[in-house]
């Protein structure tokens, strides 16, 4: 199943672009989108704003951080090292915040079924050069998809 913002339920229903609120460390994230964007800003405040975005607006505001030239990342203003098991972690949290917060989450993690494997045919494999890879993204997805159905 190819997730993706514009294709069919359930597929479109689990992009991070689609709104699916949680709380992650007392911070109210509207999107995942708007959760992964925050990340590339040093100011909590300015991080609280962005994880409040969705979809498009919250990717357009991430455009232009110039991140990836040192690979640190930041969340409620400490520096992440991109590749570290800290990120790996501090993405768990916040999938797994998203997939007990959510009942349409999970409801379109439902409908996928069982069976149901996940590709994002428009994501990056560069770890240096995107904050979610493709592998990293649908991992997240069957990992959850799992807890599900076991």
């Amino acid at each position: 199943m190819d997730v993706g913002a514009k294709n069919s339920y359930p597929a479109g229903a689990l992009s991070n672009f689609t709104a699916h609120s949680f709380v992650i460390d007392g911070i109210p994230c509207a999107s995942m989108e708007g959760f992964l964007q925050s990340l590339k800003f040093k100011s909590p405040e300015m991080q609280a704003e962005v994880c409040t975005y969705i979809g498009f607006k919250a990717k357009k505001k991430g455009y232009g951080k110039n991140w990836y030239l040192t690979q640190t990342l930041y969340w409620r203003g400490k520096p992440i090292l991109r590749y570290s098991q800290d990120y790996q972690d501090l993405l768990t949290r916040a999938y797994d915040a998203m997939f007990e917060q959510s009942a349409k989450f999970r409801n379109a993690l439902t409908a996928a079924g069982r069976n149901a494997v996940f590709t994002h045919s428009i994501g990056k494999s560069k770890e240096s050069e995107t904050i979610l890879t493709e592998r990293e993204f649908c991992a997240q997805l069957m990992r959850l998809k799992n807890k599900l159905f076991n």
